[in-house]
């Protein structure tokens, strides 16, 4: 693998921030020997041992905050308020593996005729893990904590774009007082991750592009490797005539524009009751443009720049797209004339599936608006897709929510709620979002050996002549 140094770019400034060395194949090799060297005792521990290291590192995430937030809204443009939010959300993570994984993973008896039999859970061994720039605490840490917390060993290949965040997250291991190698990092492009998923590692979690689990999946399964893969989204949101439209009008607003759009589980696709839509549709444009674009370091700021220039281009092509095919833009609708790579808040009406923001990932803060007839016809709408990651249904009527819920082909339903990860529940899609689980007590078994073990007793035959 060729040598060459990556720069970490502000999006708010389009200034260069650090240069790094790409790590070659053969560092990316030394790595996973000595993370394997480092499972042989990590593994041993008891499960209880490990959980205190959790905690210990959960405290870390709670006293560093602050820094961990700057290094985050600098190198991907979060709202600085938010970033904050996302470095107490993985101090949650670490409490709530500490509390709970040792009722996860304990062995599991089964009755049979045989005098004992039971189920083990024990650790594969060296996890790679692949992950994305748009939350770059919180994705690395809910692939970590359990996976780690469950005895494997764990070694990340973060996006280019958050390379101080990777470091971070690996002087936080050594911080919590990990032992060396239980936590490492390789910096690198794509060409580091191929070489990582190649290398010696038992298994492999990736959140990212179809494409990119797509590459990985194959990568990994020539050699029969375990992956699980979080993909992208086109989460819809469902909103009924018996909504409390104020509220939900609010919600989708948060929905849509936390992160500046950027995130796999954003509301996407706003599916709006006919009876409703023209009084929804306006609340939405009003609290949209009572957000507050501007530096994402300012305590006051709830819109920041898009990742990268080219990310930028490419919400402003399917914008461009959806006005040129009739779509009616009645907020925003183009580039911020400053500097960095902002984009105004936009609502669209009138669409169809011929335009990009109803056939692709919408990764910014554009929200096109669909409207129908009924209940049905959202559920049909809501399904016309090639994701299935989260949905968010709105009612005053849980038994109609609850049951249109079970409907959505997604891996995760909110009714009144906008959809989120939570380490208390399983998160992960169907279709093209993904493969597996992440949180909860599937996501810790996710990256274990799930051994079956009978014991039968020695019994002695009389031989009789």
């Amino acid at each position: 693998m060729q040598q060459k140094k990556i720069e970490t770019i502000n999006p708010a400034t389009g200034k260069v921030i650090a240069s790094y060395d790409n790590d070659d194949s053969e560092a990316v090799a030394k790595k996973i020997r000595l993370a394997r060297e480092a499972f042989s005792s990590w593994k041993k521990l008891e499960l209880g041992e490990r959980a205190d290291y959790m905690r210990r590192l959960g405290r870390v995430m709670r006293k560093n905050r602050e820094e961990y937030a700057r290094v985050i809204t600098e190198e991907m443009g979060k709202p600085v308020r938010q970033s904050v939010a996302e470095i107490e959300k993985c101090a949650w993570v670490c409490d709530y593996y500490a509390e709970h994984a040792e009722a996860f993973l304990r062995d599991q008896i089964v009755p049979t005729e045989f005098r004992k039999s039971f189920v083990s859970f024990e650790p594969l061994g060296v996890i790679a893990a692949i992950m994305p720039w748009n939350f770059p605490f919180w994705q690395v840490m809910r692939f970590a904590v359990p996976a780690l917390t469950a005895g494997n060993v764990g070694v990340l290949k973060h996006s280019s774009v958050c390379l101080g965040s990777s470091l971070k997250l690996q002087e936080a291991f050594s911080d919590a007082g990990f032992p060396e190698n239980v936590f490492q990092t390789v910096i690198g492009d794509y060409r580091a991750g191929e070489a990582l998923v190649q290398s010696d590692i038992d298994a492999v979690s990736v959140t990212g592009s179809v494409n990119t689990g797509k590459r990985v999946a194959e990568l990994a399964s020539k050699d029969l490797k375990k992956f699980v893969l979080e993909l992208g989204g086109s989460d819809p949101f469902i909103v009924l005539e018996d909504a409390d439209l104020k509220q939900t009008a609010y919600m989708a607003t948060q929905s849509r524009l936390l992160n500046t759009g950027q995130s796999c589980i954003s509301a996407k696709r706003f599916i709006v009751v006919k009876s409703i839509a023209e009084k929804f549709t306006k609340l939405f444009v009003e609290d949209t443009q009572a957000e507050v674009l501007g530096d994402p370091l300012d305590p006051k700021t709830t819109i920041g720049p898009l990742v990268r220039d080219s990310q930028r281009q490419a919400l402003a092509k399917q914008v461009e797209d959806a006005k040129t095919k009739g779509g009616k833009v009645l907020v925003g609708g183009k580039p911020v004339n400053r500097e960095g790579y902002f984009y105004e808040p936009t609502i669209i009406s009138n669409v169809g599936h011929e335009m990009s923001v109803l056939r692709e990932e919408v990764f910014g803060p554009a929200a096109p608006i669909i409207v129908v007839e009924n209940e049905e016809q959202a559920i049909r709408e809501a399904n016309n897709s090639e994701f299935g990651l989260g949905a968010s249904i709105w009612t005053n009527n849980i038994e109609r929510g609850i049951k249109l819920a079970r409907q959505i082909e997604s891996g995760l339903v909110s009714v009144n709620e906008m959809v989120k990860s939570d380490p208390r529940l399983p998160f992960g899609g169907v279709k093209k979002s993904g493969i597996g689980r992440e949180l909860s007590e599937f996501g810790i078994k996710e990256f274990v050996n799930i051994k079956s073990v009978i014991v039968k007793d020695i019994q002695s035959k009389l031989l009789v002549e």
